[in-house]
């Protein structure tokens, strides 16, 4: 019985993060009320708060569903005894672009995050959250092009710093502007072509001065 119970729990939180997508999706993050996000599940309010503290709470659990399946790719590029830290790297680049037009849910997501999460005030733990993960990201791909550096895949002056901020650059850009006007570009070729211009500029572009 407490097992049946438990599996009614999670279901009816899948359930609430579902819902959450899809009207964050219809109307924005910032229109999008706790009683709007109950009504598209078929729920109370109080159902909510059984699972979730806030509206910004959901919006958390909506992301970190979205980040179980690049794990597995995140820990073997990061691995120090990859022995192919760059071709890893790359791999992964061209999964989480390449996923986002492929999968319509990540898509929608990526949406969301991008084009209907406005940060204004209230708002103001989805900028936190966002700069948290900013700092995050940027932790590990500096680890993996310093692995890359040691397993000699890159010019042991490259200014590692340098690199990250040109890649969060590009890649924010290409996802930003396929999303706001998909029409213009194939995503998943151009995806690859930016990523790898970028390989390339890591060898020619980012030395130390």
């Amino acid at each position: 019985m407490a097992r049946r119970t438990k599996e009614d729990a999670q279901k009816t939180r899948e359930q609430l993060i579902e819902a959450a997508e899809v009207v964050f999706y219809r109307k924005g993050v910032s229109r999008t009320s706790l009683n709007d996000i109950a009504a598209e599940a078929g729920v109370t309010r109080g159902a909510i708060y059984w699972h979730f503290k806030n509206k910004h709470d959901v919006f958390e659990a909506m992301m970190d569903r979205q980040k179980l399946p690049l794990e597995m790719l995140k820990a073997l590029m990061e691995d120090p005894d990859e022995s192919d830290p760059l071709g890893r790297f790359r791999e992964f680049l061209l999964y989480l672009t390449q996923e986002i037009a492929r999968d319509p849910r990540r898509r929608r997501v990526f949406e969301i995050v991008f084009l209907k999460s406005e940060l204004t005030e209230e708002n103001e733990p989805l900028g936190s959250r966002r700069r948290e993960n900013f700092l995050e990201a940027s932790e590990r791909m500096a680890m993996v092009l310093r692995n890359a550096i040691e397993r000699d895949q890159l010019p042991g002056n490259l200014d590692v710093d340098r690199a990250v901020v040109h890649l969060h650059v590009q890649l924010t850009g290409l996802i930003y502007t396929w999303l706001l006007i998909p029409e213009t570009f194939d995503m998943e070729k151009e995806s690859e072509r930016v990523i790898d211009a970028y390989f390339y500029s890591l060898e020619h572009c980012f030395g130390k001065e």
